[in-house]
């Protein structure tokens, strides 16, 4: 078995649990492989000793890996997928973050995690993705997202005006500070702080959330994944910021974005005890109130 291994954040807190899992997967006879900036820190840190290889794209993991390993929070984890893509490498998230949505293996069950997985006591969960195309004139470009793409003004403080329609038919025009299309994992990110709803894993939709509208009537809209989104945006600047997973691209007024589901899967590693109503409850303290 083969595991790649990815992590950005190389700290005093975090190093004992890069140390652990390093430590576990070479005691289980797996081969190590580290992303190459992951691979020069823990050289620094001091905290590889073991044989490994490298990688730095997505290339290097299509062929010959069995699993990814994300150390760090959600947006790691995310990063980690842009790795993986296609390649159907199941990942495991391990969170040495904060909340940790998608990286809920805690570090104090790291041990427990890899064991399970060794004796394979586990399940995947599909998880959706976004495809996102840009077009322009010249063709554009294609996207790929987990959790949402987000459109914000970016010169001025004027609202901008998001123009969308569903599988060909108008649906608004959105005045506000932007827009989030979401994925039922990106639900508890970007979309859940905008007064968008919860989506458990699975429901085959997608959610529009607008960002501070200036009607107070627009609410978040929940659509069938199968209905391709399309997304004109104007206002008083020349350019706008779209936002893919955090990651902020330039957009100009009078491009089109259009938005699919992807044509496949994110493969997650899920335990038995450690299940989506469980991360929910348990990372926004549902169970506080000693009515429960």
């Amino acid at each position: 078995m083969r595991v790649a291994i990815y992590g950005r954040k190389i700290t005093k807190l975090t190093l004992p649990a890069f140390s652990e899992i390093l430590k576990t997967i070479s005691a289980y006879g797996w081969g190590i492989l580290l992303e190459e900036d992951l691979h020069k820190s823990l050289e620094q840190k001091g905290g590889v000793d073991y044989p490994c290889t490298t990688f730095s794209s997505y290339a290097d993991l299509k062929q010959d890996v069995d699993l990814m390993i994300s150390v760090g929070g959600d947006g790691t984890f995310l990063k980690s997928v842009d790795y993986v893509r296609d390649s159907e490498v199941p990942v495991l998230g391990i969170n040495t973050g904060r909340l940790g949505f998608l990286a809920n293996v805690a570090k104090d069950q790291i041990q427990e995690a890899l064991n399970l997985v060794k004796e394979k006591k586990y399940i995947f969960q599909k998880r959706s993705l976004l495809s996102v195309q840009v077009k322009d004139g010249s063709g554009g470009q294609d996207f790929f997202a987990m959790n949402e793409l987000a459109l914000h003004k970016k010169d001025s403080s004027s609202m901008i005006t998001v123009k969308v329609s569903l599988d060909g038919n108008f649906l608004n025009s959105y005045w506000s500070d932007g827009l989030i299309v979401s994925t039922p994992t990106g639900s508890t990110a970007y979309n859940l702080s905008c007064g968008g709803p919860i989506v458990t894993p699975g429901c085959q939709v997608h959610i529009v959330t607008p960002i501070a509208p200036h009607n107070l009537n627009v609410r978040p809209m929940v659509i069938p994944d199968h209905m391709p989104i399309n997304l004109n945006v104007e206002g008083r600047g020349r350019s706008y910021l779209m936002s893919i997973d955090g990651k902020s691209y330039s957009i100009k007024q009078g491009q089109e974005i259009v938005i699919k589901k992807a044509a496949f899967m994110i493969n997650v590693i899920k335990f038995e005890n450690n299940n989506f109503l469980d991360t929910i409850r348990n990372k926004m303290l549902w169970g506080i109130d000693k009515r429960n």
